[in-house]
């Protein structure tokens, strides 16, 4: 039921206007804000105090920001049949150079590339922009706990080019580099103590997905570095960045690590950035905080 009741709201955001359906995302996600668990709000604005060095007041206001974004990134979604033949007017992409070169370089050997990214402002857009670009990309998707939304978004991810894999696919992604295709990877989600490692994130210990170094090292393909932010009439600038290759050497830990490094601070400094754009509701430091030991915290500190 779910499914056929998403899709008919789809079919009405696609008569409307642009600006009418943001101004009813922004309205719904307002009224959205006041259910959300008070724990969760104020694990929201602490974080921001902490990793951004503000008061309470303003973290209070870039938490709101970052929230209430989700009203336009709802409707962008619903609007992927209409996105679809404009989507290079909505986004534009800067540093696609890096990828058309890649992908015309004689070294390349047919493989495909890791393209990691972080929850800020609309991921779900982004592969889609992507593919629209011509570059062949594969999306990495938790599966959803309702089987109709499960269903709306892959048929929807699909529909503007991505082809989707699930987190458990990691023998088929792995196969798709080999094949040519690109993977899209979100650095940014909090894993659990034995599929992270530790790195330095907002000059604290962070633990961080491997993925995108694991998978570079052993395919011996680049990662491009790429991250989206919205523009304040609606449509993104999505700014691909050089590639990044893995050291290989005897220490794979070591080399993994280093580059997982890489990665997170240049979360970081995009996120420092766009504030308002990344997704402050997650509880990134639940790990660390659950599953280290004050003494191990304070061992890994020093290490850092």
């Amino acid at each position: 039921m779910s499914y056929y009741f998403v899709i008919f709201i789809s079919k009405i955001s696609c008569l409307l206007s642009w600006s009418f359906c943001r101004k009813i995302g922004r309205l719904l996600a307002q009224i959205s804000w006041f259910f959300l668990p008070n724990r969760r709000k104020k694990m929201s604005r602490e974080n921001i105090m902490r990793c951004l060095n503000l008061n309470e007041i303003e973290a209070e206001k870039i938490s709101k920001a970052s929230a209430f974004q989700f009203g336009d990134i709802l409707f962008e979604v619903l609007r992927f049949p209409i996105l679809k033949k404009t989507m290079k007017s909505h986004v534009k992409i800067e540093g696609l150079n890096y990828l058309t070169d890649y992908i015309n370089s004689p070294n390349r050997e047919g493989k495909g590339a890791v393209i990691a990214t972080c929850h800020s402002d609309n991921w779900e857009l982004m592969g889609g922009a992507f593919a629209q670009y011509g570059i062949s990309l594969v999306g990495v998707a938790k599966k959803q706990k309702s089987s109709g939304m499960d269903k709306f978004i892959n048929e929807y991810r699909t529909m503007i080019g991505m082809h989707i894999t699930y987190k458990s696919g990691v023998r088929e992604m792995y196969q798709m580099l080999s094949e040519g295709w690109f993977i899209g990877l979100i650095m940014d989600q909090d894993p659990s103590r034995q599929d992270g490692i530790i790195v330095k994130f907002f000059n604290q210990p962070t633990n961080f997905v491997t993925g995108a170094a694991s998978m570079s090292r052993f395919k011996n393909v680049p990662i491009f570095p790429a991250f989206m932010h919205r523009n304040d009439d609606g449509t993104h600038k999505l700014i691909v960045q050089p590639p990044i290759y893995v050291e290989k050497t005897k220490d794979k830990k070591s080399d993994i690590k280093n580059t997982t490094q890489q990665l997170a601070t240049l979360i970081e400094e995009h996120v420092k950035k766009y504030p308002e754009q990344w997704f402050w509701l997650h509880d990134r430091w639940k790990s660390m905080r659950e599953e280290f030991s004050a003494e191990e915290i304070a061992e890994i500190k020093k290490l850092l």
